[in-house]
């Protein structure tokens, strides 16, 4: 059995969830496993009955009233027990900021190896490999484990969805026992952005901005710009985090999100390396920058050298036109 990691936010399941049983999927075939989707906390039967719709031939429930709200204890703990019931030879994750935070202490407490932000996954021999970027991205890790089950997180976007043929399945409601005390910290409150802003490693496209925005004032640019997008999201650079700009939760790099849209739209950023391995799976790269030298040139796909207060208003008034 192969065994998928379930995030759902707001009652719906989050898309990188999704890819991560397409690909179990597939692999799951090529390796002759059972796929079943592993949901934890309150989830109604309407949600959990959306994993048939993706291969899943069977959707586990972990309940216990410990687990209302995220904690890493909690939901490693559940997900720990299920493991020792059913045996799985793979378990899953999206590699979100849950899943990142989720995976390694599921794999401590099983004693076994985790393989972080995959990019691919293969079958030879009639085992799994993983591929994962390593180096800032500039070497790619093709490796196996020894220890089952295999855990891994999938980096989202780049795994392709694939809605199987619409099947009924079974929903097991399995009850946990959490102890007292194993849950050290409690969610007293979920503090959301007024504008409800899609989360950098789920867009399609990201519009990012750097030191060259000069000040907070200019990311409502970059705003405006990634509302006339589809599916669209802004991100940030280490330097614009730091300097207070916008929030962390839009940093994109190593020390922020790693990000793989179809579109990634670097303005005033000039690309340090650490920046760079962030974005590495973005299919196409577009930067507007004054620094005809700047490293991010060697990474875009296309680019503009020129005044980033000049380039995107017109970026925006040319959308503006194609919009209607």
């Amino acid at each position: 059995m192969i065994l998928v990691f379930i995030e759902t936010r707001d009652g719906a399941i989050k898309k990188g969830s999704l890819e991560a049983l397409s690909e179990a999927k597939r692999r799951g075939a090529e390796l002759g496993k059972e796929l079943a989707a592993v949901f934890v906390g309150t989830v109604p039967d309407t949600t959990a009955s959306e994993a048939f719709s993706f291969g899943a031939s069977k959707a586990f429930v972990l309940e216990s009233p410990a687990l209302a709200a995220y904690s890493a204890q909690g939901f490693a703990r559940a997900l720990a027990t299920l493991i020792g019931e059913e045996k799985p030879s793979a378990l899953l994750f999206s590699a979100t900021a849950m899943g990142k935070d989720l995976a390694p202490r599921v794999a401590a407490d099983l004693g076994v190896s985790l393989v972080s932000d995959c990019t691919k996954l293969a079958v030879k021999d009639g085992r799994l490999h993983f591929t994962r970027p390593i180096f800032a991205g500039k070497a790619l890790l093709t490796c196996t484990l020894k220890a089952s089950p295999a855990l891994a997180t999938l980096r989202p976007n780049i795994f392709p969805l694939e809605p199987a043929v619409p099947s009924n399945g079974a929903i097991v409601r399995k009850p946990v026992e959490i102890p007292d005390g194993l849950v050290r910290g409690k969610v007293v409150e979920i503090l959301r952005e007024a504008a409800a802003e899609i989360d950098v490693t789920e867009a399609s496209v990201v519009v990012t901005g750097g030191r060259g925005l000069k000040g907070p004032e200019p990311f409502v640019m970059l705003k405006e710009l990634a509302a006339l997008l589809p599916h669209a999201a802004v991100g940030a650079s280490r330097s614009a985090v730091d300097s207070g700009w916008i929030g962390h939760q839009h940093q994109v790099g190593q020390t922020g999100k790693t990000v793989s849209p179809d579109l990634y739209l670097a303005i005033g950023v000039s690309g340090a390396i650490q920046h760079l391995a962030g974005i590495s799976g973005s299919k196409f790269v577009a930067a507007v920058n004054k620094d005809p030298e700047a490293p991010i040139f060697k990474v875009a796909d296309y680019g503009i050298v020129g005044d980033l207060f000049e380039v995107v208003p017109h970026l925006i008034e040319e959308l503006k036109k194609l919009r209607g």
